[in-house]
């Protein structure tokens, strides 16, 4: 049987990965996320980044990035709400960003802080934590990710068993 040291150690080797990786695509793609944010600020006002909070390793909030692809203040009356396809408070430039899910790069900032990994279940909004059962919520006890087996395999499902089953 693997001992706890084991599991520290692919932990330490998984924060390291993310650490290299995440510092590497942020250089590389840097030119990219310049280009990308003109074009949300000559297209549409409003910030060029859009922060949310979000429940992170262990129930912790942070703050989670993405490029605005939404019209200046979406969710001010709302409140934080999954966007549909034919959400009309989608920019034109942030369907483009939807669709090949550019706005979830600059999350790449919350791997290198730490708060994130390039891989796990994605972080829940903290007003639907209260939606899942405990056993759901075992999500928690990993990092949140950028992406994961669930955004790979059921790209737009709504079904929180399936979900369950990924995660």
């Amino acid at each position: 049987s693997r001992g706890l040291g084991d599991v520290y150690k692919r932990q330490g080797m998984k924060r390291l990965f993310d650490l290299i990786f995440s510092f590497l695509l942020l250089i590389v793609l840097s030119p990219f996320f310049i280009f990308v944010g003109i074009l949300i600020k000559i297209t549409s006002k409003g910030p060029i980044i859009y922060s949310q909070e979000r429940l992170g390793y262990m129930g912790k909030p942070y703050w989670i990035y993405k490029f605005r692809s939404m019209i200046a203040n979406a969710e001010e009356k709302s409140g934080p709400v999954w966007a549909s396809d034919d959400d009309p408070r989608v920019t034109p430039i942030g369907r483009i960003l939807r669709k090949y899910r550019i706005d979830e790069l600059p999350q790449l900032i919350n791997v290198l802080k730490g708060e994130m990994s390039l891989v796990g279940p994605r972080p829940l909004f903290q007003e639907d934590s209260g939606y899942f059962d405990k056993k759901y919520m075992r999500r928690l006890n990993v990092m949140p990710g950028m992406t994961g087996l669930l955004q790979i395999n059921e790209r737009n499902t709504d079904d929180f068993e399936i979900w369950y089953k990924y995660d």
